[in-house]
């Protein structure tokens, strides 16, 4: 296998995928119980419910295959601008070969190129390597949650300005 990857707007024939992925990775983490983005009704339809105006899903593909993925969207609750960083997460053997950084990248366009102008994301602890991603990509962290994700057992929620 190689270390070459591609990064392109999720397709309908990627969602059995992509939700393969989610359901995979989360429960690494310990994140699979209630509060959890594993729980979101979008984690089944990530083509449906990112094709419409402001949001964006991006998946990764490597050797043919889907492995990993995140999107923007508005977000809820918060109405001010501010987009979210949603459903970021990548199959262990697709971890180390810069493509949370790409995908980073290419997610902060998209959020840019549709006029947001702050990005949020949430996370909790023991996902150290996701944690050093967003810091190095500019997020800061902040003490409290934004918005209404209905991710309630987060616990690690960070900010980035957008201008």
């Amino acid at each position: 296998m190689s270390d070459t990857f591609t990064i392109r707007p999720i397709r309908p024939a990627d969602e059995a995928a992509m939700a393969a992925v989610i359901r995979a990775v989360m429960p690494e983490f310990g994140a699979d119980g209630p509060g959890f983005a594993i729980h979101d009704p979008e984690v089944d339809t990530l083509h449906g419910a990112y094709e419409v105006p402001g949001r964006a899903y991006f998946v990764v593909e490597k050797d043919g295959r889907v492995m990993g993925g995140a999107g923007i969207a508005p977000l809820d609750g918060q109405g001010d601008g501010t987009c979210e960083l949603r459903k970021m997460y990548f199959l262990r053997e697709l971890r180390g070969l810069g493509a949370g950084h790409a995908l980073m990248a290419r997610c902060l366009e998209a959020a840019r190129a549709m006029d947001y102008t702050r990005c949020y994301i949430e996370t909790l602890t023991g996902m150290d390597g996701a944690k050093a991603l967003y810091l190095k990509s500019g997020f800061t962290p902040i003490a409290a949650p934004l918005g209404d994700t209905g991710h309630f057992a987060c616990d690690r929620y960070y900010l980035r300005e957008l201008a």
